[in-house]
């Protein structure tokens, strides 16, 4: 003890630690003058932190025990996790509970061991996964106290926290915080608002901040708190368009991107591709007649899972035998269309066959612990090749990925949700933060049909910032979110006209009620009209300001209630959806 330096408050002090104090042997520093544990130990010997990160960590600890918003802005690999562990461990020395609310469950496990390792405190987690016994322990121990730090994803932002001191949410970007069906919620805005009531901070951390985020820092009611360089010397990877118009295909893959992979794979490295589309091909087709096979209660293409001989819904969930010849003309050749990432794999085994493969999407981590396996094969650093969906695009530390592939990005660059651009960028620049995040630089090819497309290469040539600006000033000038509300109300009914003829009775409610500002869009058939078996139909309301749309929504609702029409359709509103399907 006399030769270290021990932080304690006095008033909580025992006897034997007062005697101590008064002896010189322990400096006693007053509560309101404790600064943050920045010289908390890691496994790996002391820690150096950023002047950035020593900044964040200052500004964040000093609004203990009053209400404000931090974005968190960092870029991949700059050190976010730690800045959450230095203000997580300045509030558990102020004896308060912490909340850490992730995205998915495949980063609990992750963030779990970590702060296991970093913090001397009693940690919980909370997520789908858990058996019903294993809730009810994490919730009582949240309620009573015993647990400081609960690590959760969406639904914890429920839980009763008995001391609460700080709200940490990680990728606040990422759209599975927003619960969409059922009880609609956004995890990111309760927690928000429940730390306002509790008078405590929130973090917002991100690479690639959303847009309703980076629009409150614009109103000056978030603050902005900037990470902009790599810990550990670390550089950021290089981002090149491959022009794939007119190119030889493999199953997805150009020459040139299987040439890269060779040259990282021979010097040692790991290659990461990103493909967000399971199974092995999207459409299986008649080459003779056409037929299709189709989702009989969805309006959507069944999609062809290679290895159990199964064609899959992936809206509903139905499956049936892979067709052995067309239903309609009886002929053998069937044709499997489009590529997945069990299709990706099974190319990747015949170009590279010395090379182990690991394939994370879905239907491989389906049984509980399968994630975890997977993800322990992947840091035994050997040159191998990892295949996934977004699963492995968000969180992950992966410091032997020298290259990524990004196979195909076209589907954001036109589509009809107004959100799939800023959804786009964020998984590319999600995906290519895996790579380089150790000594060995990183370089991130992007396959395209559109190399040409001005946003692709606002992203790739100024950066994210610079992106979400140009979006930011086409929202505003189309009026759309966050610069206006939105709400969608969707109904559905297996009559098929009952939820177009109900949103049309509240079209013609509102357009009675003469609410000036508010534009109204539709009613008009969902883009998936048809889904496990119920007709879809949609509203669209838009009002400059929050107050009136709520307003209207209101005097919806209590129009809805008195209705006997609505009890043949199923019906929701949701407000701020994060997408129009």
């Amino acid at each position: 003890v006399a030769d270290e330096i021990v932080r304690a408050y006095l008033p909580d002090c025992s006897d034997a630690l007062k005697r101590l104090v008064e002896k010189g042997w322990i400096e006693c520093v007053e509560r309101d003058d404790v600064a943050p544990l920045i010289d908390m130990p890691t496994q790996d010997g002391p820690l150096t932190l950023t002047q950035e990160q020593r900044s964040s960590i200052e500004r964040i600890t000093a609004s203990t025990n009053q209400f404000q918003v931090f974005l968190l802005d960092g870029i991949t690999g700059s050190g976010k996790t730690e800045v959450y562990l230095q203000c997580i461990n300045a509030a558990l020395r102020a004896q308060r509970q912490i909340l850490v609310l992730v995205p998915e469950i495949g980063l609990t496990p992750q963030l779990l061991q970590r702060f296991t390792a970093r913090l001397g405190a009693s940690i919980a987690v909370w997520h789908s996964g858990l058996s019903d016994s294993e809730r009810l322990q994490t919730w009582l121990s949240v309620r009573d106290g015993s647990a400081s730090v609960i690590i959760g994803t969406r639904s914890a932002v429920f839980l009763p926290l008995r001391r609460p001191g700080l709200i940490v949410i990680d990728e606040e970007h990422d759209a599975s915080f927003k619960q969409q069906d059922g009880f609609r919620y956004s995890a990111r805005d309760l927690a928000i608002m429940r730390a306002r009531r509790w008078q405590i901070p929130v973090v917002l951390g991100s690479a690639t901040p959303a847009l309703e985020t980076l629009a409150n820092v614009e109103r000056q009611r978030y603050v902005r708190l900037v990470l902009s360089q790599r810990a550990g010397g670390a550089s950021l990877p290089k981002l090149h368009i491959l022009d794939v118009r007119k190119q030889p295909m493999d199953h997805g893959l150009s020459h040139a991107l299987r040439q890269r992979m060779g040259q990282h794979l021979q010097a040692d490295g790991q290659v990461l591709l990103f493909l967000n589309r399971r199974g092995y091909a999207p459409t299986l087709l008649c080459h003779d007649c056409g037929w299709i096979a189709d989702c009989a209660r969805c309006d959507s293409h069944m999609t062809y899972h290679h290895s159990e001989h199964l064609l899959r819904c992936h809206h509903c969930g139905a499956q049936r035998r892979k067709d052995p010849v067309c239903p309609t003309c009886k002929s053998a050749e069937l044709v499997s269309v489009g590529i997945g990432t069990e299709r990706l794999e099974r190319a990747l085994q015949h170009h590279f066959p010395d090379t182990p493969l690991v394939r994370i999407d879905r239907d491989t981590t389906r049984r509980k612990g399968s994630l975890d396996v997977l993800l322990e094969k992947i840091h035994t650093g050997q040159p191998q090749i990892l295949i996934g969906t977004q699963m492995l695009a968000k969180g992950h530390h992966f410091p032997n990925v020298t290259l990524v592939g990004i196979i195909d990005t076209d589907q954001g660059l036109y589509s009809a949700d107004f959100r799939a651009t800023e959804r786009m960028a964020q998984q590319i620049l999600q995906v290519s933060g895996r790579a380089g995040r150790a000594e060995r630089p990183g370089e991130v090819f992007i396959q395209t049909h559109h190399p040409e497309h001005p946003l692709l290469h606002t992203l790739i040539a100024r950066g994210y910032h610079a992106f979400a600006l140009e979006l930011l000033t086409e929202r505003q000038q189309a009026g759309l979110p966050p610069y206006t509300s939105m709400a969608l109300l969707r109904a559905e009914s297996v009559h098929p006209t009952a939820a177009l003829t109900f949103l049309q009775q509240l079209q013609q409610l509102l357009q009675q009620q003469h609410h000036v500002a508010l534009q109204i869009y539709g009613p008009i058939p969902s883009p998936m009209e048809k889904r496990a078996g119920k007709i879809r139909a949609q509203l669209i309301l838009i009002h400059p300001q929050r107050a009136g749309l709520q307003q209207a929504l209101q005097q919806l609702l209590i129009h809805i209630d008195n209705d006997v029409a609505q009890r043949k359709v199923r019906w929701s509103v949701d407000v701020d959806p994060i997408d129009t399907y």
